[in-house]
């Protein structure tokens, strides 16, 4: 896996931009003043008969994760109307701590777009943590009757 997007001990100097390096565990980690909104472990129901997790779970996922600071925004419920992108950088295995960061990056009259990254950390024979997946999503501000309303002001 080293150049693909994770560090370990043998491969000191390739990493995905925008984490920092443990040097004392040689580990790949979100930047320090990001807290993950969403932390959950795959299980095998989440996964293919050879242990590798369905990407659709991932994107499930990713879409709660989004969800958590644009509904903190709008004040209230919101819907998905748009992935607006979404790449798998390395595969999910079972048992894999998944660490979901989401941060909004954009806000319009009723929308709020999220960036979404997430981390694994790998328990093999030594803790491995690589990014896995980002993602960019837009979710509108809905009411009631789920029609789209604007956003309180901050």
């Amino acid at each position: 896996m080293a150049g693909q997007g994770c560090l370990t001990a043998s491969d000191p100097d390739t990493f995905v931009p925008d984490v920092h390096v443990n040097d004392a565990t040689h580990t790949v980690l979100p930047p320090p003043e990001r807290h993950a909104v969403l932390r959950v472990m795959p299980q095998p129901a989440d996964a293919n008969i050879h242990g590798d997790v369905f990407g659709g779970w991932i994107m499930a996922q990713v879409d709660i994760a989004g969800a958590i600071p644009a509904t903190r925004r709008a004040a209230g419920r919101v819907a998905t109307i748009a992935v607006n992108s979404f790449t798998f950088k390395q595969p999910v295995f079972v048992g894999d701590l998944l660490s979901f960061y989401a941060e909004i990056i954009k806000v319009g009259r009723t929308s709020i777009t999220v960036s979404v990254e997430v981390y694994s950390e790998r328990q093999r024979l030594e803790m491995e943590v690589v990014k896995v997946t980002e993602a960019t999503l837009t979710y509108v501000a809905t009411d009631d009757q789920r029609k789209s309303r604007p956003l309180p002001p901050v």
